[in-house]
């Protein structure tokens, strides 16, 4: 069974030390077994969380045989990490163990110097002090989470979620992981997809908005050829102010989003199905099977054949 390990700190953050408990301990296998074993580790046996005293039942020794560590947020980011702690993960990262931070989490993730010469990110709001303080380390605040194989990092403690469910599909595939989401009430896959490829630079247009009957059309309808007219003439609008309510409600154009829905339906095929890229293509409205590859790849950084391997399901 994997084993994860939670690392508490002194002034933890109640909310993302709690995102990988809960997330972790849900996961079930195909044939019921859990998938994980959970142990909240620290320092001391008594620390700060906030609103109360936490005590946890395992100490730093719980790292050496984890298979991952969480590091979640404190409330001061900026707090020193204590030198046992920085030295138990340290020894973690050459033994090979995965280490992943949630939220202001990574600052201390970032203490060990781990991060150093690697993308990261961290809460938006927190993001340029972590540059200021860590200048080896490129800082994205524009993403959820960011995956660098063994180091892992995520944004504000939502996208603590979605980085648990990525780690959960990596491990066991979509099935377990899309199971975790639907227990947490969230979808696998929020907007921004995969979100350690694809930059997360616009938001969806809220619900209620004008553009919410015309968004799900075009969910809809991925696989037609449709063009910047056809869009426009099924909102009953002209180009320039379909452009300009696009921009207002999404923060994009009605191309570029289409090409990420596209790209994000193709995502759900490679990982679901054993079918072509070919014929993938098709189903998600490229025009060729060339034309796929190259958006793919610029959207999300890896081909569509190198996504399938990675989030094809693993064998129980």
């Amino acid at each position: 069974m994997h084993t994860v390990a939670i690392i508490a700190l002194d002034g933890v953050i109640p909310f993302d030390l709690s995102t990988p408990i809960e997330v972790f301990n849900r996961a079930r296998l195909p044939d019921g077994r859990p998938g994980y074993q959970v142990r909240v580790c620290a320092e001391h046996p008594e620390l700060n969380a906030g609103s109360f005293t936490l005590r946890a039942p395992y100490d730093l020794r719980a790292l050496h045989d984890a298979d991952t560590i969480i590091v979640p947020g404190v409330e001061n980011p900026l707090t020193p990490l204590p030198t046992a702690v920085r030295d138990a993960l340290r020894a973690a990262a050459q033994n090979g163990t995965r280490i992943a931070s949630i939220c202001v989490g990574t600052f201390a993730l970032a203490a060990t110097g781990l991060l150093d010469g690697l993308r990261a990110t961290t809460h938006w709001l927190a993001a340029d002090r972590l540059a200021a303080a860590y200048p080896a380390i490129e800082v994205d605040p524009r993403v959820l989470y960011v995956d660098n194989g063994q180091f892992l990092t995520s944004a504000g403690a939502a996208a603590g979620l979605d980085l648990c469910l990525h780690m959960i599909r990596k491990d066991y595939g979509s099935a377990v992981a899309a199971h975790c989401a639907r227990l947490s009430v969230m979808p696998l896959e929020r907007e921004g997809g995969q979100a350690q490829f694809i930059v997360q630079d616009h938001t969806p247009a809220p619900r209620g908005g004008t553009l919410e009957p015309l968004l799900t059309w075009l969910g809809a309808n991925l696989g037609r050829d449709l063009t910047l007219p056809d869009i426009a003439a099924e909102a009953g609008l002209s180009t320039r102010t379909l452009i300009r309510r696009f921009r207002d409600q999404t923060g994009t154009t009605p191309l570029q989003w289409l090409h990420r829905a596209r790209t994000r339906r193709a995502q759900h095929l490679l990982e679901t199905t054993q079918h072509s890229v070919e014929r993938i293509a098709a189903q998600v409205g490229f025009g060729s099977a060339t034309a796929f590859r190259d958006r793919f790849k610029r959207t999300t950084g890896i081909s569509p054949n190198a996504y399938r391997r990675t989030f094809t399901p693993a064998e129980p």
